[in-house]
């Protein structure tokens, strides 16, 4: 078969994200937070662009009602179409960006905290220790095989080939790196660190030493009476030993490596007014966009006959600047919209408590607003709102439904809620089983299964039945 080649025209459709798509995008989706550097960078980088002072505007305002106004020139005979400069300044300054009313309060820097890993915690306190430089190093060593738990995850023969020591001296040296603080890191197992830390305490010859050193198998498996026949005790001596375990931590290391705090800003507010909620964006702190009218003139100079590159940069510019004000206003009015449609789907939430969260998707939320689905799923996307019952993000109130017995349908959070505040209020001493929160779920009319309680369970992070029973 003899092969050519040819040309040929074929027309197709795709979908082309521009540009100015994608910053629409990305502004609609992130943060307030981070909305405010991404102003600000824009404020340095675009001319055209300046901040609105509340107090430098009220006073250009009275100029502007003082002056006379000026005839337009002509236009350039190339037929460039006036730019309308009153759609972004004085008269027009209603289609900006406008937030809330700045309040004066005073701020003040926060210094970033450098925080110590654990293997530098426990490094330090060992260079503090009178050892011998052989034994620093292979102590160091030993601390680079700890995770970030506090457990040993090196075998000790590993060590010992890795470095040449002999296994004595490794094993010494782990008894070194053990008696470092937290009490507890460089166990190997979580027997072995919970013994360190009644050792730290000086509870080596208590119950609770005894339940963990000769029954550590029982008491994980909950076996609270094999414990007190084994070791002759009653079972409320074993209850009160296990109650003294609980107050260890299974995973010390995670006292030093914990992460710093994370403060959450509401990107909205919700407030009662009335009968009503009123929806108020937090962007109080986010700078205020318009025009810079320095550059008018110009822009309403007529072209020469050669290309001007100043005016054509200008040009550029104010087009960009235009594109950003609109996008920050439309990215204001969706998110007021969405959140709208949220309380008017949500009210009886807003006014009686999480118990009557309805459910919600966020097609839903889209077909009432007319917008496509992607859309409220990028406005809704790592913010969050301040509500007279606290702050939630706003994935929080979208959620499956659960059929009930009367034809509606219930939030699975609302599900999750009763089975939560069916085991803080249950016998401890014969703790609910997931059949009888099942059972106990559809006396409330929810129609939902065993299984499904056992999942839900798992998510509030509550054990079974038998590991909750107490004597």
């Amino acid at each position: 078969m003899e092969m050519k080649q040819s040309l040929s025209q074929r027309l197709t459709t795709s979908l082309i994200i521009t540009p100015r798509l994608q910053q629409a995008l990305k502004l609609l989706q992130v943060p307030t937070l981070e909305l405010q550097q991404i102003l600000k960078l824009e404020l340095m980088q675009n001319p055209l662009l300046e901040e609105v002072d509340d107090a430098v505007e009220s006073e250009d305002s009275e100029q502007a009602e003082d002056e006379t106004p000026r005839e337009e020139p002509e236009s350039a005979a190339d037929g460039d179409e006036d730019i309308d400069w009153t759609e972004f300044m004085q008269e027009g300054l209603d289609k900006t960006y406008v937030p809330a009313q700045e309040q004066q309060t005073e701020f003040y820097e926060k210094v970033p905290v450098t925080r110590m890993s654990l293997a530098d915690h426990l490094t330090q306190q060992l260079r503090l220790m009178e050892l011998p430089a052989a034994d620093v190093e292979l102590g160091e060593f030993i601390i680079g095989s700890i995770d970030e738990r506090g457990y040993l995850v090196t075998p000790l023969a590993d060590i010992a080939q890795a470095t040449g020591r002999p296994p004595e001296d490794v094993e010494r040296l782990l008894g070194v790196v053990q008696s470092l603080e937290p009490a507890g890191v460089g166990a190997r197992d979580l027997r072995e660190c919970l013994l360190l830390q009644l050792a730290a305490r000086g509870d080596e010859d208590t119950l609770a030493w005894r339940v963990v050193d000769e029954h550590f198998d029982r008491l994980v498996n909950n076996k609270k009476a094999e414990i007190a026949r084994a070791l002759h005790v009653s079972p409320e001596e074993v209850q009160e030993a296990t109650d003294a375990l609980s107050q260890l931590s299974p995973k010390p290391g995670l006292e030093i490596t914990t992460d710093e705090e994370r403060y959450v800003v509401p990107d909205l507010i919700v407030e009662r007014v009335g009968e009503d909620y009123v929806v108020l964006l937090n962007d109080r702190n986010v700078p205020r966009l318009r025009i810079n009218a320095a550059y008018e003139s110009v822009l309403r100079a007529p072209k020469s006959g050669r290309r001007d590159a100043t005016r054509d940069y200008i040009q550029s510019k104010l087009n960009s600047a235009r594109w950003l004000i609109q996008t920050i206003e439309q990215r204001r009015r969706t998110m007021t919209k969405v959140m709208n449609c949220i309380i008017a789907e949500q009210r009886e939430f807003f006014d009686k408590g999480i118990q009557f969260l309805r459910p919600l998707t966020l097609q839903q939320v889209a077909r009432q607003i007319e917008m496509h689905e992607s859309t409220v799923s990028r406005v809704t996307t790592n913010k969050y709102v301040q509500t007279p019952r606290g702050v939630f993000g706003l994935k929080f109130f979208f959620s499956s439904g659960i059929s009930t017995q009367d034809g509606e349908d219930v939030s699975s959070k609302t599900a999750r809620e009763a089975i939560r505040q069916f085991i803080e209020e249950e016998d401890k001493k014969d703790p609910l089983s997931d059949q009888k929160i099942a059972e106990l779920l559809r006396a409330r009319g929810m129609n939902i299964a065993r299984r499904t309680v056992a999942k839900y369970r798992e998510q509030l992070h509550s054990l079974p039945a038998r590991f909750r029973r107490r004597i």
